[in-house]
């Protein structure tokens, strides 16, 4: 068998075997690019609202928070509370609320998980650790090997001896251009 014959299979078998791998972590990689205008791992809402105020009545924390939940229709959710001067921090499944005991004045934030790019992040920060840390090594390596069969790919004018050899050359310079202006500059 041919060297080049080989040098295809392993690199065409390797990227099905590899796709799942690179959708993970190319998603992910764009999400985490992106982490400082948005969260990747979570959907955040807040909305502000006007409630009635409870009566005098009313002293207790959490007599106060489920008052004011009842009124959003959401009681069923409470877990705890904090005051703080005249707010009162209301913490709920998937959120909190702040409002402002007398007054009603308040804000809601909930968070729920961002649908594929949490799980996605979740597998690239390699949170599961164990097994997982073994496969993307392996992924890694795959990374490496896929890179080197590729370069012998095709021959000739679109070979590396060709112009693959001047798409390689600016697919190192690049990074490292970049790297050097980010440490130095």
């Amino acid at each position: 068998m041919k060297l080049r014959k080989v040098n295809r299979a392993i690199h065409r078998d390797l990227g099905y075997f590899f796709f799942g791998m690179c959708i993970i972590y190319g998603l992910s990689g764009i999400a985490l690019n992106h982490r400082h205008q948005w969260n990747p791992n979570y959907i955040i809402t807040q909305k502000t609202f006007q409630l009635k105020p409870p009566g005098e009545e009313i002293t207790e924390n959490q007599d106060m928070a489920l008052h004011f939940l009842e009124q959003m229709g959401r009681e069923d959710e409470f877990k705890t509370t904090l005051r703080s001067g005249d707010n009162l921090r209301i913490f709920i499944k998937d959120g909190t609320a702040t409002v402002n005991m007398y007054t009603g004045e308040g804000d809601l934030e909930t968070i729920r998980p961002r649908p594929v790019f949490r799980e996605v992040n979740f597998l690239h920060y390699n949170t599961p650790r164990k097994l997982w840390t073994w496969f993307s090594d392996l992924y890694a390596a795959g990374l490496i090997i896929l890179a080197f069969t590729g370069l012998f790919i095709l021959k000739g004018k679109n070979g590396i001896t060709g112009r693959g050899a001047w798409l390689t050359t600016a697919g190192i310079i690049i990074p490292l251009v970049l790297l050097f202006y980010y440490l130095n500059g």
